[in-house]
């Protein structure tokens, strides 16, 4: 198949946004091979590839992040100046990025007209018609509008991911641009979500859509177009594709299934906690992990998911209750004793707290092992390290040219796969992993994937806390649900979804509470 936009001679009359001939490389490599793109009114427009596909090569051109080599960008038939942010601006595109770019120390109606607050020829700001018209805009794309004397601090991520949308379209936006927008947020924020992008699109906007989670294009997208190897490889109404054909335009061939295969749970508990209480959240929760056996912990936000694997790395220490490994109780204080323990742990925001972006990746790879990459306890073996580092690319199909590669030049996929690498070399017994395919393509989902069942059918104790209710779905022997700080309910592998987020609402009448733990081939 084609790009509509090489098989038509001329767009419709409804074309909002046109991207011609766009190319870009970056020293020897081409990151865009003369992409051809565009938006209509009222439209949304799905934008999908794995990573390194060229989606967020092209946005930045779009954007005016960067300057194309070749090719152009029109609004309205008009030119917008390429490599110009201003100029992409003021012709009406706007890009909001999955991390929230808001000052929690100020108000949301503050945050709304930042740079161009609401005064009369220089005076003070007028500060009651500031709030009153920032109410007035959230209410128009379906926000609360009592939120605009809120400080941003003080909302979920859910919530302030809406309002840099209501920060765009503030802005008079005529094409907004939301990448990855889903990423970070609970199922039920992304239903808020959805309404607000589809009162944009009805208002005339064009939004552009960048996704991952490939099965809510058919709720919210329009058109979708796929990229592969900076080209585009096909663009055309959503209707007109399976979420199995799209993700197999993305790979360029058949989808592979993860098989499962046949592996037995132990009736050894790799891991405990008995009534654990940290941070804010996390109240008095209870859970079993056996050798051999995934466990997925699903909750909304708030629910103490996230406080749970801190409190089990040891970055939040334990107010009360207890962690036990291998029956035996521990004091877990900081990530050190965590580690010594035999426990890994995978953290859910891989850019924050994962890598580090400027460094090699064996660097990476050793930053947390060095000891055991040392000879004499202090000088550093750097041809085991690089040897570590070449046979972890291999197993986890790490696609860079050299372990010398700086990881920030990666894709998202691979990036994830690095951390991962980096939490087996000590080989723990235990592994907790937040979020582990966030913000990754479907090809490296499934590899991720793959390796999860493989760590668990080699004895591993795996904990998988996930947002995402088809990785949930995918991995788990038992999923847990966790509400107020506690886990409320327990479900066999095979639930259905509804019945997980009924559970994590508290609308499950029939959820299960089995704990006992037992040998079963799965």
């Amino acid at each position: 198949m084609t790009s509509t936009a090489a098989s038509v001679p001329e767009l419709p009359l409804d074309t909002l946004l046109q991207a011609g001939g766009i190319t870009k490389a970056y020293g020897g490599v081409r990151a865009l091979r003369g992409v051809d793109f565009d938006v209509r009114l009222g439209e949304v427009h799905a934008l999908v590839g794995e990573n390194g596909a060229g989606k967020s090569t092209l946005i930045k051109m779009l954007s005016g992040v960067e300057r194309p080599d070749t090719g152009s960008v029109t609004v309205r038939g008009e030119a917008v100046a390429p490599g110009s942010p201003s100029a992409s601006l003021a012709a009406g595109i706007s890009t909001v990025y999955q991390e929230p770019h808001l000052f929690a120390e100020l108000t949301v109606a503050e945050n709304l007209f930042l740079g161009r607050e609401l005064r009369g020829r220089g005076g003070p700001v007028r500060w009651a018609e500031q709030f009153a018209t920032a109410a007035e805009l959230l209410e128009q794309i379906g926000l609360d509008p009592v939120l605009a004397s809120r400080q941003v601090g003080d909302l979920s991520v859910g919530e302030q991911q809406l309002i840099s949308i209501a920060k765009a379209f503030a802005t008079k936006v005529r094409v907004l641009i939301l990448d990855e927008p889903s990423a970070i947020l609970a199922d039920h924020d992304i239903d808020t979500l959805f309404g607000v992008v589809r009162r944009m699109r009805d208002a005339g906007v064009g939004v552009i859509y960048i996704s991952h989670r490939l099965d809510e294009l058919a709720q919210i997208a329009d058109r979708v177009t796929v990229m592969r190897d900076g080209e585009v490889v096909t663009s055309a109404p959503m209707s007109e594709l399976s979420t199995r054909a799209i993700a197999e335009l993305m790979i360029g061939g058949e989808l592979d299934v993860v098989e499962v295969g046949e592996r037995t749970v132990s009736t050894d508990i790799g891991v405990e906690v008995r009534s654990l209480s940290a941070g804010k959240a996390l109240r008095c929760a209870n859970l079993t992990v056996a050798q051999g056996e995934i466990v997925g912990v699903y909750g909304l936000i708030g629910s103490g998911t996230g406080e749970l694997a801190r409190a089990l790395n040891g970055v939040l220490p334990a107010k009360a209750g207890q962690i036990l490994i291998r029956a035996k109780p521990l004091t877990i204080s900081n990530p050190r004793d965590s580690a010594r323990a035999g426990i890994a742990m995978l953290p859910g925001n891989r850019k924050v707290q994962g890598v580090f972006l400027d460094k090699s990746l064996t660097f990476n790879l050793s930053v947390s092992h060095l000891p055991f990459f040392s000879r004499l306890g202090f000088v550093l073996d750097q041809l085991r390290e690089r040897r570590s580092m070449l046979d972890s690319m291999r197993k986890l199909r790490v696609k860079a040219p050299y372990p010398e590669t700086p990881i920030g030049s990666l894709s998202g996929g691979n990036q994830q796969k690095v951390v991962l690498a980096r939490q087996l070399v000590e080989k723990p017994s235990v592994l907790v992993l937040e979020e582990p395919s966030q913000g990754v393509d479907v090809g490296a989902k499934g590899e991720i994937h793959r390796l999860v069942f493989d760590l668990a059918r080699d004895g591993a104790a795996v904990l998988v806390i996930s947002t995402d209710l088809d990785e949930i779905r995918t991995l788990s022997d038992r999923v847990l649900i966790m509400r107020q700080g506690a886990v409320a309910a327990e479900f066999q592998r095979g639930i259905a979804a509804s019945r997980i987020l009924a559970a994590a609402s508290g609308d499950e009448p029939e959820a299960t509470t089995e704990t006992t733990q037992k040998v079963e081939r799965v």
